[in-house]
């Protein structure tokens, strides 16, 4: 409901997120520090992951910014270690650091330095992430992980075969982390954004006037969604009201699936 309070389901914790400069990182990153959690902004982009770290601090919230390459495992290794030397523990991670090719080849025009980039960040990238996390959360005592995934893991369109394999592939990686860490109280989850508003989207806005409305069109809700409503979902499954839920992806994609 519009205007009703946000929760505080994540008081206490310590939580990651990672591709957080903006975007859906950013908002999420604002959301679990809204419900309480101390964040850890964590991006390439530095300036931008301290600006999203601001905006929390400027809030009232708690957020510190770390600038990491997720395609890097010395970095993410390092990165959680001086997490669970500051703070005793890593209880939440949003993996959520993903790019497009930002251009909307074939398969057959796909470069290889492309092919091979894609899949480092967007894939290689989650399996770093929770190869990381898993053995601090573990040592804890338990933990929740949600990895970004997409709409487009479920679907095929064209121009988007890299995309959309490491986006399916994070679905796989979702569940075979679940069901392997389900033991040592860690909860994987995914989400699958359908068509979301961020500065990457708004981009393509401006090249293409007509794309709005288009996308518009082809969404059963008739609109796109708020990065917001994909950062209240990544809360929902980091909380425990989420406790019973692991090894799932919730499609948020405004009923483009149905």
């Amino acid at each position: 409901m519009a205007g009703a309070a946000v929760p505080t389901r994540l008081v206490g914790k310590i939580a990651l997120v990672t591709g957080a400069a903006q975007g859906i990182g950013r908002a999420s990153a604002q959301r679990l520090a809204a419900e309480g959690a101390v964040v850890v902004v964590a991006d390439a982009n530095a300036e931008g992951a301290e600006e999203t770290a601001k905006l929390i601090r400027d809030a009232g919230g708690s957020a510190k910014a770390r600038p990491v390459d997720v395609t890097s495992a010395d970095q993410l290794e390092q990165l959680v270690r001086e997490i669970v030397a500051e703070f005793g523990r890593l209880d939440v991670a949003h993996n959520n650091a993903g790019i497009d090719i930002g251009r909307h080849p074939t398969l057959v025009d796909t470069t290889e330095d492309e092919w091979d980039r894609i899949m480092s960040v967007n894939l290689k990238g989650i399996w770093l992430s929770m190869r990381a996390e898993i053995p601090a959360m573990t040592k804890g005592g338990g933990g929740a992980i949600v990895n970004t995934a997409s709409a487009g893991a479920f679907k095929a369109g064209p121009g988007f075969s890299a995309y959309g394999t490491t986006k399916a592939g994070v679905v796989m990686l979702t569940r075979a982390a679940a069901l392997e860490n389900s033991g040592a109280n860690i909860r994987v989850n995914a989400i699958a954004p359908g068509m979301v508003r961020t500065p990457m989207l708004e981009s393509a806005f401006s090249d293409s006037p007509q794309l709005e409305q288009m996308l518009v069109q082809m969404t059963p809700m008739a609109r796109i969604s708020d990065a917001s409503e994909m950062a209240s979902i990544v809360a929902f499954l980091a909380s425990d009201d989420a406790s019973f839920v692991t090894g799932a992806t919730i499609v948020a994609d405004g009923g483009s699936l149905a």
